[in-house]
């Protein structure tokens, strides 16, 4: 698939299959994660694929309980692949994706943020280059703020001045695989 292809036909998966994906794709997307743009080549995310399942279950739990409704906005996210936004009854935030890939970063640096979420980018796009569906998820600091999420990070050696800022989920699509929306009109200006 040529590039603009991939650009266009990636969408965040919300329904995965129970099964896990291979390994050597799970080393391949975060490898592409790792050569994403990062403030000043310093390399500072630290990536961390989990694909126990009893542990991303956890965590999922602990990113839902993190969730403060009063901030959201907007209402309906997708019909065919509802975020925990449409429906509240949806207790994890991984979806039950076989595979989650937390992306971490320095805490007290500017560009932590970016950093991480253009390595995000990068693995959900390798992703579906491979056949494999994705979904980006926030709330990385809140989840891994309880003593067990503390636990985890000291146990898969996350410096102490790291934080979680994202998630990748990967796994395949359960169903159909969503069409493409519209773009909405007026979001992109070119001023000369």
């Amino acid at each position: 698939m040529e590039f603009f292809e991939l650009v266009k036909y990636r969408r965040s998966i919300r329904k995965f299959e129970d099964r896990q994906i291979p390994r050597e794709d799970v080393e391949k997307i975060i490898e592409a994660g790792s050569f994403a743009p990062n403030a000043g080549g310093g390399q500072r995310s630290m990536i961390v694929a989990i694909r126990d399942h009893e542990i991303s279950e956890k965590l999922g739990k602990l990113n839902v309980a993190s969730l403060r409704r009063d901030r959201l906005i907007g209402g309906n996210v997708s019909a065919d692949q509802p975020s925990i936004i449409d429906d509240p009854s949806i207790k994890s935030g991984f979806y039950g994706a076989p595979t989650v890939v937390v992306v971490f970063a320095q805490k007290d640096f500017l560009y932590s943020v970016p950093d991480a979420f253009c390595c995000a980018e990068n693995m959900v796009l390798a992703a579906t280059e491979s056949g494999i569906a994705s979904c980006i998820v926030a709330r990385g600091e809140e989840t891994f703020a309880s003593e067990y999420g503390r636990q985890k990070m000291a146990e898969w050696g996350v410096p102490e001045n790291y934080v979680a800022r994202c998630f990748v989920l990967l796994g395949y699509c359960k169903g159909d695989y969503p069409k493409e929306k519209p773009r909405k009109e007026n979001r992109c200006v070119i001023v000369e």
